[in-house]
C-alpha cells in the first residue's frame, strides 16, 4: 500500500473512533470563524479605536498642561522682573534724593533734610503703588491661567461663577 492511502485510512479510523461527523465539524468551524470575525469587527476594533482616541486626548491634555505651566513660569518671571525694576527705580530715586540733600545741605540744612524725606516718602509710595499694581496684575493673570488650565484639563466649559470662584481661590492662595 501507498503511504497516502495508509494515512487516509488511519485518519478515517481515528475520526470514526472519536465519532467525528464531518458535515457538523465543518459547520462548527464556519460558525466559529463567523463569530470570531463579527466580534473582531463590532466589538474589539471599536474598543481599540476608543482606547487610541483616549490615549491621544490624554497626551494632548498633558501637552497643554505643560504649555500652561511654562506660560505661568514666564508670567512669574516677568512679574519678578517688573518688581525688581520698580525696586531699582525706587533705590535710584532714593539715591538721587540723598545726593540732592547733600548738595543743598550747606546752604539750607533744615530745608534739604525735609525735602529729602519728602522725596524718599514719595519714592517709597510710588514703589509701593507700582508693586501693588504689579501684584494685582500678576494675580489676575495667574487666576486667568488657572481658569484656562482647569477648563482645558477637565475638558468642560466653566461657567462665569466657576471662573470667578477659581480666580478668587487662586488670589487667596497667592496672598497667603
Amino acid at each position: 500500500m501507498q503511504p497516502r492511502v495508509l494515512f487516509a485510512n488511519a485518519a478515517t479510523e481515528i475520526a470514526q473512533q472519536f465519532g467525528l461527523d464531518t458535515p457538523h465539524f465543518i459547520a462548527q468551524v464556519i460558525s466559529f470563524c463567523l463569530v470570531t470575525f463579527l466580534l473582531y469587527k463590532f466589538a474589539y476594533a471599536p474598543i481599540l479605536k476608543m482606547l487610541e482616541f483616549r490615549r491621544q486626548a490624554i497626551a494632548e491634555s498633558l501637552a497643554n498642561a505643560e504649555k500652561v505651566k511654562l506660560e505661568l513660569a514666564n508670567a512669574q518671571a516677568k512679574a519678578h522682573e517688573i518688581v525688581t525694576q520698580a525696586n531699582n527705580q525706587a533705590n535710584k530715586l532714593i539715591e538721587d534724593a540723598r545726593a540732592a540733600a547733600a548738595r543743598v545741605q550747606e546752604a539750607e540744612t533744615q530745608k534739604a533734610v525735609a525735602e529729602a524725606a519728602q522725596i524718599i516718602t514719595k519714592a517709597q509710595e510710588a514703589a509701593a503703588v507700582e508693586k501693588a499694581r504689579t501684584m494685582a496684575e500678576l494675580r489676575r493673570e495667574v487666576g486667568r491661567l488657572v481658569v484656562e488650565t482647569t477648563g482645558r484639563v477637565t475638558g468642560k466649559i466653566l461657567t462665569p461663577e466657576d471662573q470667578q470662584r477659581l480666580a478668587e481661590e487662586t488670589t487667596r492662595q497667592l496672598s497667603a
